[in-house]
C-alpha cells in the first residue's frame, strides 16, 4: 500500500519586516587607547627583564633618556624610555648607540602618540652590541689599509671651479648648499643625485661620485646627508662607500648628519663639516670677504712699497755721503789690491824658498841613503872591522902561544920521562897500576917496568921491605 504524502500546510498571510541591523557603537581614539594600555597593564602585571642593542640614544633636555631597544637577530624593536627619576650618571654613560643593555620595565601604550613604548627604570650592560662590533672591526680595518691617514688628506682648492655635490635631488642638503653658495659667491654647483638612506644607498652614493669624478671640470665634491638615526645614516658606513670616498680624484668633504653624529665617511674625506651649511663654506669663497681682504691687501701692498721707497731713497742719501767721489774710493781700493799684490808676491817667494831649502834638505837625505852609499859605508866599515878582527887575532894567538910554550915547559919538567931518562925506572902491574908500595905486589906477580928507552917485562921473586935481610 503505497505511503500517504505529508500534509503540508502553507500559511501565505502577510508578515511583518524583520527590523534592521543594529549598527555597532563606534569608539572613540581615546577609548580605544584605554582599553590598548589597560591590556597590556593586565597582561604585565609585574615588570621584566629585556635585553637589546641601544639605537637612536637622545638625552631630552628634561632629563629623560629615550631610545630604541633592537633584536639583534630578528627584526624587531620597541621604543624604550628612561625617566629623570629612575636615571643615573652610570645609565647616561651606557646609554649610548651600538651598546648592548639590559632593562627592567613594564610595557605600556602612550596614547598621545599612539605607540608602544617601554618605560624602563633599570638598566645594566651587556657588553657592546653586534652592530657597534661590526663597526669597529670595519673601522679598524680600513685604518689598517691606511684610509684614514693623516697624510692622506688634501688640502681644499682655494678657488674650485665646479664644486660636485653627492646628495638627495629632493632633500633639504642641496638646497643649503645652494642657499650658502649663491650667497657667497655664486659658485657653479653638479648635483648627482644619489639614494642616501635605505636598501640599494651605498651603491647609489658610490655611482654618484663616480660620475662627478669623469667630468674634468670638478675641483671638490661634498658629501652630505641631513641627520637621523643611526640606520638613516648606515649608507655611509659601508665598505665600499668608504673607499671610495678615500680613492676620489679630488678632494671629499663629508657632511653628513649633525655635528653629533660620526660615520666612517667623516675619516676618510678629506675634510669633515659639521652640517651641508659649514660644507658650502668650506669649498665656496666668500666674494665679498675676497673683495674686502684684496682691498685691504692692496693699501698694506702701497703702503709698504711708499716706505720701502722711502727707506730707499734715505739709505741712498747715506750712502752717497758715506761714499763721497767714487774716483777716490776706486784709487783707494787700487792702492789696497797693489798693496795685497806685492806682499803675496813677497810671500809668494819666501814660500818658494822654503820649498825649495827643504827640497835640497830632502834630497841630501836622500843622496845620504843611496843604496849606492849605504853598500859604500858598509863595505868600509866591513874592512875597517877586518882590520881589527885580524890584529886581534895575532895578538890573541901570540898571548896563546906564549903561554903554550911556558905550559909546555912546566910540563916537560914534569915530565915521567925526564925522570927516566936520570936513571930511573916506572914498575905496573897487569891493570896498569903504578907500584908505589910493597903491598902492591907479591912473589909471582907479573910487572911492567919502563925505563927511558925500554920496557922490561919481569916477574916477582921476592917482597922484601927496606931494612930487613934478604
Amino acid at each position: 500500500m503505497p505511503a500517504e504524502p505529508p500534509n503540508l500546510a502553507f500559511d501565505f498571510s502577510p508578515r511583518p519586516p524583520p527590523p534592521p541591523p543594529e549598527e555597532p557603537r563606534a569608539l572613540t581614539v581615546a577609548e580605544l587607547d584605554r582599553a590598548i594600555k589597560g591590556s597590556l597593564d593586565e597582561s604585565f602585571a609585574r615588570s621584566v627583564w629585556v635585553e637589546g642593542e641601544v639605537a637612536d640614544a637622545r638625552a631630552a633636555p628634561s632629563g629623560h633618556l629615550y631610545f630604541c631597544l633592537k633584536d639583534e637577530k630578528e627584526e624587531a624593536s620597541i621604543d624604550v624610555v628612561l625617566y629623570r627619576t629612575h636615571v643615573t650618571p652610570r645609565m647616561r654613560t651606557l646609554c649610548v648607540d651600538g651598546a648592548r643593555v639590559r632593562l627592567r620595565g613594564r610595557p605600556t601604550f602612550w596614547a598621545p602618540r599612539g605607540k608602544l613604548q617601554l618605560v624602563a627604570d633599570r638598566m645594566q650592560a651587556a657588553g657592546r652590541g653586534a652592530l657597534l662590533e661590526a663597526l669597529e672591526r670595519l673601522k679598524d680595518k680600513l685604518a689598517a689599509d691606511g684610509l684614514f691617514a693623516q697624510e692622506r688628506k688634501r688640502a681644499l682648492p682655494p678657488e674650485p671651479r665646479v664644486v660636485g655635490v653627492v646628495t638627495s635631488p629632493t632633500g633639504a642638503v642641496i638646497h643649503d648648499i645652494c642657499r650658502v653658495a649663491f650667497r657667497r659667491g655664486g659658485a657653479r654647483l653638479l648635483l648627482s643625485a644619489a639614494q642616501v638612506q635605505g636598501a640599494g644607498a651605498a651603491e647609489s652614493i658610490c655611482r654618484a661620485l663616480a660620475h662627478l669624478q669623469r667630468v674634468a671640470e670638478v675641483d671638490v665634491i661634498v658629501v652630505g646627508r641631513g641627520g637621523g638615526s643611526a640606520d638613516d645614516l648606515g649608507a655611509f658606513n659601508e665598505e665600499a662607500v668608504v673607499r671610495a670616498v678615500a680613492t676620489s680624484r679630488v678632494p671629499v668633504v663629508s657632511a653628513v648628519g649633525h655635528d653629533m653624529d660620526v660615520t666612517l665617511v667623516d675619516f676618510a674625506a678629506d675634510a669633515r663639516a659639521a652640517t651641508p651649511s659649514q660644507a658650502a663654506e668650506m669649498v665656496v669663497p666668500d666674494r665679498a670677504a675676497r673683495a674686502q681682504l684684496l682691498q685691504r691687501t692692496r693699501l698694506h701692498l702701497a703702503r709698504a712699497m711708499r716706505g720701502r721707497l722711502t727707506e730707499g731713497r734715505v739709505a741712498h742719501g747715506g750712502a752717497a755721503r758715506r761714499l763721497g767721489d767714487p774716483r777716490l774710493a776706486i784709487a783707494a781700493h787700487q792702492q789696497s789690491l797693489d798693496d795685497r799684490g806685492s806682499r803675496l808676491a813677497a810671500w809668494a817667494h819666501a814660500a818658494v824658498a822654503r820649498r825649495r831649502e827643504v827640497l835640497t834638505l830632502a834630497q841630501r837625505r836622500l843622496a845620504y841613503l843611496h843604496p849606492r852609499a849605504v853598500v859604500a859605508r858598509e863595505r868600509a866599515d866591513v874592512a875597517r872591522l877586518a882590520d881589527r878582527l885580524g890584529h886581534l887575532w895575532r895578538s890573541a894567538f901570540d898571548r896563546r902561544t906564549a903561554s903554550v910554550q911556558r905550559a909546555s915547559g912546566r910540563l916537560d919538567a914534569l915530565s915521567p920521562l925526564k925522570v927516566l931518562a936520570r936513571g930511573y925506572a916506572i914498575a905496573t902491574r897487569d891493570d896498569a897500576r903504578a907500584v908505589r908500595a910493597a903491598d902492591d905486589v907479591h912473589p909471582g906477580d907479573t910487572l911492567h917496568v919502563r925505563v927511558r928507552d925500554a920496557r922490561i917485562e919481569a916477574r916477582v921473586i921476592l917482597v922484601a921491605p927496606l931494612g930487613e935481610s934478604t
